[in-house]
This record gives structure tokens, C-alpha cells and sequence, in this order.
């Protein structure tokens, strides 16, 4: 929309959850995490969630589009919770958070242990970016990509509290 409130164009109209859009440095492209049912049956899990006002862990994937809502591209396809993607100020990686790597193989499911990884906007070149058996999300970059900065649950002094970090970044 307009920076008044004109002019709103919807940018995405599949069945399913679709959130936390993010324009790239130079606002040509956009990303966002969501997962659309692929069958009837997910489908009507997804219509009970809306009439019963509520959301189940549904796996979340990571997605990049144009700004004019051409070219939408799925990053990520590995059933995992995909989310909290932001942009290097590269234009061409985003940094998001995962629990793939966190298979409960005793739940069949996977578990709450989120890390760091980077992806290219065409889906290739996945990288783990952090290696903890805690919380990390919400990851951003500095305008120059030289600081990351993200939140996390690794200070053992206050145990399931959240804190703010922030390294520096060496390619």
C-alpha cells in the first residue's frame, strides 16, 4: 500500500498461513514464511484452525516473490518450521530460522531446538549458521552485513529467557 493507506493490493491469495513479509534492501523482491494444504485433508485442518480461532504447528516454509507478486519461489521443502527470514544486505541471501535439524526420531516430529542457516534466493547454497542446543531466531543484518544480530535462549544464568546477540560476520 501507499504510505498513507491508499492503493492496497493484496500480494498473496492461497488457502493456508502466510506471514512476516520482509522487501529486500533494494525493494524489488519480498520474503515471507507459509505453508498452504496441499489436500483436502490439510485443508480442513486449515478451516477448523480459522473457524475455531486458532493455530497449529504447521510446517513453515520460507518464500521469495518480486514485488509485484510475480516469480514466487518455495526456498525450503523439509517439513520443518522455516521462519524469521530477513535479507543480507546483499540482496541475494536471506538468514532464517529453522528446527530442521532437530528430528525427534522417538515423537516423529521435530523438536524445538531452532538454529541459524542462510539460503540463496534461488534455493540453493544452504548453510547452518549456528550450532547450540538452544533457541535461535529473529536474525538480522546490519545495513553494511558485517553485524548479525539475533535472539537466542543460550544464557545459562536465566534459564528459557530470551537475550539480544550480536557477533560479527566473516564470509
Amino acid at each position: 500500500m501507499d504510505i498513507d493507506g491508499g492503493n492496497i493490493k493484496r500480494l498473496t491469495n492461497e488457502i493456508g498461513y502466510d506471514r512476516g513479509p520482509w522487501f529486500s534492501p533494494d525493494s524489488t523482491k519480498i520474503a515471507w514464511r507459509a505453508w498452504y494444504p496441499k489436500n483436502e485433508e490439510e485443508q480442513a485442518k486449515w478451516r477448523d484452525c480459522m473457524e475455531k480461532d486458532y493455530i497449529v504447528p504447521f510446517p513453515l516454509d520460507i518464500w521469495v516473490m518480486n514485488s509485484d507478486c510475480s516469480n514466487k519461489v518455495r526456498l525450503t521443502d523439509n517439513g520443518a518450521t522455516n521462519w524469521a527470514p530477513s535479507w543480507h544486505p546483499d540482496g541475494k541471501r536471506l538468514i532464517f530460522s529453522s528446527n530442521m535439524d532437530d528430528w525427534r526420531e522417538d515423537l516423529k516430529q521435530f523438536g524445538h531446538n531452532f538454529e541459524l542457516y542462510l539460503i540463496n534466493i534461488d534455493g540453493t547454497g544452504l548453510e547452518r549458521i549456528t550450532f547450540n542446543n538452544v533457541f535461535d531466531s529473529f536474525p538480522m543484518f546490519s545495513p553494511d552485513g558485517k553485524k548479525p544480530v539475533f535472539a537466542s535462549n543460550r544464557n545459562p544464568e536465566k534459564p528459557r529467557a530470551t537475550d539480544i546477540f550480536i557477533s560479527d560476520w566473516v564470509e
